[in-house]
């Protein structure tokens, strides 16, 4: 059994993470919610630098989704979610290449900076629809997943942004994806559709309100 914290406002595209490996695995895990604005006692004496995702394995806390996920699955590797290094890793253009490499990591920079941005003009919505044309591309040729047919760890990754994405723009920017990147509109609704997906996913106003302060800041 897994003793589990995270962030009650403002459930965050990396614990979601965390909860969807746990439940691809079928792993039960004790899941407890804590207000980082009023971090208690107990949940500091355990983790002192108060990071949320932590897990606690094998009676060792750990922080850090890519270290959760990592130990997770070495633990426990069936079923597999490894993605291939040559799908997982970040995506590179080069023309020598027989294939986009891609893990998502772009895509939500340039999300970021496109709902911080206060200047219309300033580029940054160009820079992800940039990402997101990649992407839309990558997965035309190598869907419906990024690793083929079968679900896996890149996809765990990817997916709680883009529904971070969607929810936090659709409200800040009115801005939604566009229907010139179908693939990609195929790939979110293929990804928010899974049972593991809907059983974790937080809710509309609490995206809203966990990226409040990026939007006001």
């Amino acid at each position: 059994m897994y003793s589990y914290s995270y962030f009650l406002l403002f459930s965050g595209p990396f614990t979601q993470r965390v909860l969807l490996t746990l439940e691809e695995k079928l792993l039960p895990y004790d899941l407890k919610l804590v207000d980082i604005g009023n971090k208690p006692e107990w949940f500091l004496s355990i983790n002192p630098e108060g990071k949320v995702p932590v897990v606690k394995l094998d009676d060792k806390w750990i922080a850090d989704s890519d270290v959760i996920t990592q130990s997770v699955e070495e633990k426990f590797p069936n079923p597999s979610l490894v993605t291939p290094p040559d799908k997982a890793s970040v995506y590179d253009y080069a023309l020598s290449a027989p294939f986009v490499q891609f893990n998502g990591s772009k895509i939500f920079s340039t999300y970021i900076g496109f709902l911080k941005s206060k200047d219309p003009a300033d580029g940054t919505e160009q820079a992800l629809l940039n990402e997101l044309s990649a992407f839309n591309d990558y997965i035309k040729e190598n869907g419906p997943f990024i690793n083929g047919k079968d679900i896996s760890a890149a996809d765990l990754s990817l997916g709680p942004k883009l529904y971070h994405l969607e929810i936090a723009l659709g409200h800040y920017k009115k801005w939604s994806v566009p229907d010139s990147l179908p693939h990609l509109q195929a790939y979110m609704k293929s990804v928010f559709s899974l049972e593991s997906f809907t059983k974790t996913m937080p809710l509309t106003e609490d995206v809203i309100e966990g990226w409040r302060p990026k939007v006001m800041g």
